[in-house]
């Protein structure tokens, strides 16, 4: 197909981009994989799989399960390290000309600023670093790091220390009622940049043995069921932080959903649980918001950003 014409770049804070498309990280492999199926090299960036300093084996199974919106997920950060992802991930990304997001996590704030560390070496190939706030923190009894203003500045400020020359976004969870708080705070601590949202809290449960669905029990809500969620934590945000840049996420299928975020705030957006049912989908909705650009007459995403406030 045909690409459409497209527009000047995307800037979010210092990063810049050539669209507003991103591929959002946990959906999309560690690496290449959904090159199968389209030049990622296409896309704004690509998010990849978040990685510890050590290597993880992730939750019991079963890890999936389809919703009427979406799916819910434990999957639990399954994945070989951040060392690994280095060595033989990155090296195949460059190679076809992908513009690269590492995704971080931890237990410990210790265990962020040591992924931060392995990640140095190859700061230069990357856009940016995710810190992804939403996972266990075992120094607060596994409460989400996203949830403690104090703990998520912390983890922004040891992966600072880490990187200081890198760009860095903060991803956020909506399961709590302090997001727009948080959200000032991680930025004031060092963070580029918001990312907005992770997935919600949910269970599902089979009624023929009445036991939860998936190994570890509950597990995280994503795709079209949370869209609306997504939509108001970055109005929120947007509103009452004007000057940060933000990346929104959250049940994005089509290019009226990506559209939408843009218009309360968002800077860019990634494409996430779509890619589930069709690894196509954030080319596809990419190529929708250029043929919606151009019969509007829009000539500039920076007339689309924000401009539902």
């Amino acid at each position: 197909m045909r690409e459409p014409p497209a527009l000047p770049a995307v800037r979010v804070g210092n990063v810049v981009l050539p669209s507003p498309i991103l591929l959002a990280s946990g959906t999309a492999g560690h690496s290449d994989e959904l090159a199968a199926y389209m030049d990622l090299s296409l896309l704004g960036a690509v998010v990849t799989k978040s990685v510890a300093e050590f290597e993880w084996q992730g939750n019991p199974a079963p890890r999936l399960h389809a919703l009427p919106g979406g799916m819910i997920n434990a999957v639990g950060l399954q994945g070989r390290g951040v060392r690994h992802w280095v060595e033989h991930d990155v090296p195949r990304l460059r190679a076809r000309g992908v513009r690269v997001v590492a995704s971080i996590w931890g237990f410990r704030e210790s265990e962020f600023e040591a992924a931060a560390a392995r990640l140095a070496a190859v700061s230069d190939q990357l856009c940016a670093v995710e810190i992804n706030l939403s996972c266990p923190n075992v120094e607060q009894a596994r409460s989400m790091f996203a949830h403690d203003a104090v703990q998520s500045a912390r983890v922004v400020e040891s992966v600072r220390r880490a990187l200081p020359g890198a760009a860095i976004w903060a991803k956020l969870s909506p399961n709590t009622d302090r997001l727009v708080e948080i959200a000032g705070v991680v930025t004031s601590a060092g963070a580029d940049g918001v990312v907005l949202v992770n997935t919600v809290l949910g269970m599902v449960v089979d009624t023929n043995t009445r036991r939860p669905v998936l190994g570890n029990g509950g597990g995280g809500v994503s795709g079209s069921a949370i869209h609306a969620v997504a939509v108001r934590s970055v109005y929120d945000v947007r509103a009452a932080l004007p000057g940060i840049p933000i990346i929104g996420v959250g049940g994005v299928v089509c290019a009226n959903d990506a559209l939408e975020l843009m218009m309360v705030g968002a800077n860019a957006v990634q494409v996430g649980t779509a890619t589930f049912a069709d690894p196509r989908a954030a080319l596809k909705i990419q190529r929708a918001m250029l043929r919606w650009a151009h019969r509007r007459g829009v000539t500039s995403w920076e007339n689309v950003i924000g401009s539902a406030h």
